[in-house]
């Protein structure tokens, strides 16, 4: 489900997932601050400028006219905060999906809420298979998988396990190409 300007916003009991803007750089330059963050992923911190380089990418969306890159910032309802986001690149029915929350918010069970949230939105939106890519170390990353619902299938790559669920389908539609 898209709008004009991208993905729909949606929400759980304690979030509203906000489509990605540039304009939430500078407060996600903040809440990303932290290098922990990139143990599993690599990386450091990218300060607001950068964000604000990678979010005007993001939200121009994918080269690809086949491929939806569907990002959404996590505003913590009761604190009126961004704690974090989710994203999906959707091509067909397919999307694979990653979740990041914020140090701290974690521990609260935000990221397991998102990405339930999330993949509700998917399947929603006529996603029939959702892929996350897992470290094999990150126990939390693999608890929130399998809160979704997701399962570890053997398949590596890049050093990391894929997690699949495959929702049955209810329209048989693509999800690509819809306005």
């Amino acid at each position: 489900m898209t709008t004009d300007t991208g993905p729909a916003p949606f929400s759980t009991a304690r979030l509203d997932a906000e489509p990605l803007r540039v304009a939430h750089a500078d407060e996600m330059a903040t809440v990303l601050d932290d290098p922990a963050l990139h143990t599993f992923t690599g990386g450091v911190p990218e300060d607001a400028e950068t964000l604000r380089a990678r979010y005007a990418r993001q939200t121009a969306g994918s080269p690809d006219p086949e491929e939806l890159w569907w990002n959404w910032v996590l505003r913590v309802r009761g604190e009126d905060r961004l704690a974090g986001y989710v994203q999906a690149t959707v091509r067909g029915t397919q999307a694979e999906v990653a979740w990041v929350i914020g140090a701290g918010w974690q521990g609260r069970g935000f990221a397991k809420e998102a990405a339930v949230g999330l993949v509700a939105h998917l399947w929603d939106a006529g996603v029939l298979r959702t892929v996350a890519h897992i470290h094999p170390e990150h126990a939390a990353s693999a608890a929130v998988a399998a809160a979704a619902g997701l399962m570890p299938t053997g398949e590596w790559e890049d050093g990391e396990e894929r997690w699949r669920r495959d929702t049955p389908a209810s329209s048989g539609s693509s999800v690509a190409g819809r306005a």
